[in-house]
């Protein structure tokens, strides 16, 4: 395939060039077919959402027309730009340095091989890029007119088509993906076509990236290892007690509430980083929800019953595993925004079975919800409606897709160009296996939630949603509290997770943490990555908080423990699962974790 006289200066063998080039074309031509024929089959294209966008491009374009003179300024900056970028350019050739017109921001990783700023093609092909992306942006931004939803929207959209032409996502524009050719015989393009056909074959037709190799991890081999057993379940859930690893334990038990967007196991990925582990390993009897991936029987499921059939039957339940009735609870993301309603229903019932709450990453006030509220207006959620009738849920692949393109660069394009234009093979990676590892959202319950709390903002609001008949009230829970937010997090911006300190009476402990919504929450002391943010006050606004707040390096799983404990009662002697009066069912991680979307 390839013959090297010296690893600088590769020969390539001809024949097997012209054989591999043969050989793309043949399997592109299947692949097109196969592709074209799901599509029409299927019907996978939407037309509503398609229509909503053209949509909200017809009026950035009218703005735009009504005010000429604006979009002639811009057109002559660029032009300006493009110009003096020229010139630099024919200077470098000539062996002349020159300072570059525009640099990509530092956190760009598209950029870094060394050809982009050696060679002065490649060099000029990217500040050429820089330059045309910079002038579509500001266009878009500084057009008027547009209210902001809308113009966040446009913004939005924009950002994905140009992110879309990048030169770093196309074979002859992308000097890594040329020289892996060369050095190959082109055999990288014709794996790359491979892949995207088991890509595509893998999911019907869908095209979902892979991103990770899915052969790489089993759960419940070396995934969600952590002993323990199942000790109850219902219909939404299954509650899982770990096995102690201390010989005392804390009196009072901890219970993980995560997002049934995703799987538990988040939180008990492998030993070196589970965060389960970690805590069972500090002395507390933990107990976490593991969520049943719902199918079409489960379109009646409301928020409600998501309550009642999670924490509300996991109190219960752990109070029959240990004979505790106070509880200390992590809500981690969605499953924090429905234990912030759980604290209203339970405070107008006079329950006070929860000891301290810990919000991860979590929304109470959706005045400001980031960048997901581009999919959230009237229009776009009565199409998500019609979809789901249809099933009865929303698919967790759908989800996925929407909260990839929220950073596209690094959750699609860089895995399209490792796996399709390197042709390079999916790496293990146990975070974003278990990313991909999709869950169902039940109709009417995904409704009520993306109705009432990111489009209507509710959940802040004395009665402003009702659950089980009773009116929900933040304000009446009374209880210690800690919040965990993520400075980088583009799905729950950390200011917003801010604004809910003060909805809350009680005690209130705000840790802001190193990287995103992931990767800050799952940062054991081992990595000593990231850093943390703390401070005794919790002024108004998160602004505020930041200014007064002393950052300590590495991880905040120590810090928050600490003040755990502060709740956790006296030391008593371990408990086993199954020592109080619910039998183990199963051994963790149980049956529900290992449904398939």
């Amino acid at each position: 395939m390839v013959n090297k006289q010296s690893a600088e200066s590769p020969v390539i063998d001809a024949e097997a060039f012209s054989f591999a080039l043969v050989k793309i074309a043949s399997r592109s031509q299947v692949l097109v077919n196969e592709f074209v024929n799901r599509e029409q089959s299927l019907h996978h294209i939407d037309m509503d959402d398609a229509m909503h966008l053209g949509g909200l491009f017809q009026q950035l374009a009218t703005r735009m027309a009504s005010n000429p003179m604006h979009l002639a300024q811009a057109q002559i900056a660029f032009w300006q730009e493009y110009v003096q970028l020229v010139n630099s350019t024919t200077l470098r050739i000539w062996g002349q340095d020159h300072e570059p017109v525009i640099e990509p921001r530092k956190a760009d990783a598209r950029f870094r091989h060394a050809a982009w700023e050696e060679s002065p093609l490649f060099d000029f092909i990217k500040q050429s890029y820089l330059l045309a992306a910079d002038y579509i942006h500001s266009t878009v931004r500084n057009v008027g007119g547009l209210d902001d939803r809308t113009a966040r929207k446009v913004d939005f959209h924009t950002r994905r088509f140009v992110d879309a032409m990048s030169p770093t996502n196309f074979i002859a524009t992308n000097p890594e993906v040329l020289q892996k050719t060369v050095e190959t015989g082109g055999w990288n393009l014709l794996r790359g076509l491979q892949h995207l056909l088991d890509d595509l074959s893998a999911k019907d037709g869908k095209l979902r990236i892979s991103m990770t190799d899915t052969e790489a991890f089993t759960v419940g081999q070396n995934l969600a290892i952590t002993p323990g057993k199942v000790l109850y379940e219902n219909d939404l859930i299954q509650l899982i007690q770990f096995a102690p690893t201390t010989h005392e334990v804390y009196q009072r038990p901890l219970l993980f509430v995560p997002p049934w967007i995703n799987k538990y196991y988040i939180l008990d990925l492998q030993p070196k980083n589970s965060l389960i582990n970690y805590m069972v390993d500090q002395g507390h009897t933990v107990f976490v929800i593991s969520w049943k991936n719902p199918s079409s029987d489960y379109a009646g499921k409301d928020f409600a019953d998501y309550m009642f059939e999670g924490p509300l039957a996991a109190l219960d339940a752990i109070e029959q595993a240990t004979g505790e009735k106070a509880v200390n609870v992590v809500g981690y993301c969605l499953g924090g925004t429905l234990m912030g309603a759980t604290l209203g229903y339970m405070a107008a019932q006079n329950d006070t079975r929860i000891n301290s709450i810990s919000f991860f990453t979590t929304m109470l006030d959706f005045s400001e919800p980031g960048e997901l509220e581009v999919f959230i207006d009237e229009e776009q959620l009565q199409n998500l409606e019609r979809r789901m009738d249809s099933r009865g849920y929303l698919e967790g692949a759908a989800m996925a897709t929407t909260m990839s393109t929220l950073r596209a660069n690094d959750l699609i394009w860089s895995f399209f160009i490792h796996n399709y234009l390197k042709g390079d093979d999916p790496f293990p990676f146990d975070l974003l296996y278990w990313n991909q590892d999709c869950t169902n959202m039940p109709a009417r319950m995904h409704m009520f939630y993306l109705r009432n709390m990111y489009q209507e903002n509710r959940l802040k609001d004395p009665g402003g949603i009702e659950l089980g008949g009773v009116p929900i009230d933040l304000g009446r829970a009374n209880l210690p509290k800690c919040f965990i937010a993520a400075d980088e997090d583009h799905i729950v911006p950390w200011e917003t997770c801010y604004r809910g300190v003060h909805l809350i009476s009680g005690p209130t402990r705000f840790i802001l943490v190193g990287s995103g919504h992931i990767a800050g929450i799952v940062n054991p002391p081992a990595r000593e990555k990231y850093g943390y943010w703390t401070s005794e006050e919790t002024p108004e606004s998160g602004a505020q908080w930041r200014d007064a707040a002393i950052r300590t390096p590495g991880s905040w799983w120590p810090e928050w423990n600490r003040w755990l404990v502060q709740h956790a009662g006296a030391r008593v002697p371990a408990r086993q699962p199954g020592d109080g009066k619910l039998s183990p069912i199963e051994d963790a991680p149980g049956r529900y974790v290992l449904e398939g979307a």
